[in-house]
């Protein structure tokens, strides 16, 4: 048996969730069954579609149960295994969890070389939030080079893969951020074209000056006042790449929609979407990925916090925008 940490949903949240939903237990882990392999969690990925699977309504998605792990990605070793082709000591990613070890089904994980990248890649440029910028831009958008691409939360896993993936095929790239350390991030280190701060009081004003030819492509991942800033610079046939709402989590009524008015004046296109409906691409983006972080044309920055009891925590502070870079927790176990 081994001793395993896991962090549990305690209490479905009102709002703003708190470290009291969250509950810290230790379980024993059995022996792995048939096509099964026992992994030992490296890292655990922190990412906002969290918070929708606290709480118990319709989603694209199950919720997670009060009293269930907390659902996450990541990268761990196998310790055990009853599965053909892997073996003690390979390197995987998957779904384990919130937790410091799971026995989990061979069919679902997939092994990493940790030669060829950091193994923590995996959880950021390399696996869910790279797909993510890489379909949302390539396949919902179908971005041109000369068009305008604004990207919100320009600093995070995936909106600084967002505006740097658009500056590749040609495009002009403006990020937004909170705070100017994040912002001055994405143009001196990234490469985007220009940024704007949404705690700017000009929010609009600063906006329209970063975008002189007006907006083509929104990938939207705040909503709120940001998007409201940014309705009424699209221009006609714009796209809006819809990939989260972040401003709206916490909340517990419907809040004001959008100005259809503009929807309908731009004849503006406007798609949500899930990462998991483009796994077909995975082939296709690990390819170019790769090959752009070779060249030196993709950069990327992790925020990593140590051990899982402050998983929590970093949570919190994720969806409040703490976090600069994507938010990883390196496990002590």
């Amino acid at each position: 048996m081994t001793a395993n940490r896991q962090v549990l949903l305690k209490s479905r949240p009102v709002g703003e969730p708190t470290v009291d939903n969250f509950e810290i237990v230790k379980r024993d882990v059995a022996a792995p069954g048939d096509g099964e392999v026992t992994v030992r969690t490296m890292f655990l990925s922190l990412d906002p579609y969290m918070r929708g699977r606290m709480n118990e309504t319709r989603s694209y998605a199950a919720s997670v149960a009060v009293g269930g792990v907390m659902v996450g990605g990541t990268v761990g070793e196998v310790v055990e295994s009853r599965a053909p082709g892997f073996a003690k000591g390979d390197f995987v990613s998957g779904f384990a969890g919130w937790q410091e070890y799971a026995n989990l089904p061979a069919k679902t994980l997939r092994k990493l070389d940790p030669n060829a990248a950091p193994l923590s890649s995996a959880l950021g440029v390399l696996g869910m939030p790279g797909l993510t910028a890489y379909a949302g831009l390539l396949d919902i958008a179908q971005i041109k080079a000369g068009e305008t691409v604004v990207v919100s939360a320009a600093s995070g896993a995936v909106g600084s893969v967002v505006g740097q993936i658009a500056k590749i095929k040609g495009c002009r790239a403006v990020g937004i951020a909170g705070g100017r350390v994040k912002c001055e991030h994405v143009v001196n280190e990234l490469g985007f074209d220009a940024w704007v701060d949404h705690r700017d009081p000009e929010l609009f004003k600063s906006l329209k000056t970063a975008c002189p030819k007006g907006i083509d492509v929104d990938f939207e991942n705040v909503g709120g006042a940001v998007l409201q800033a940014i309705w009424p610079l699209m221009n006609d046939f714009g796209r809006v790449a819809l990939c989260g709402l972040i401003a709206h989590y916490n909340d517990t009524s419907l809040a004001p929609g959008p100005s259809w008015m503009y929807l309908l004046a731009r004849r503006l296109m406007v798609r949500g979407f899930i990462v998991s409906d483009h796994m077909s691409r995975m082939g296709d983006f690990q390819r170019d990925m790769a090959g752009w972080l070779r060249e030196g044309k993709i950069k990327y920055r992790e925020h990593v916090v140590e051990g899982i009891e402050n998983a929590p925590e970093a949570f919190l502070g994720l969806l409040k925008g703490k976090n600069f870079g994507k938010l990883i927790v390196k496990m002590g176990n």
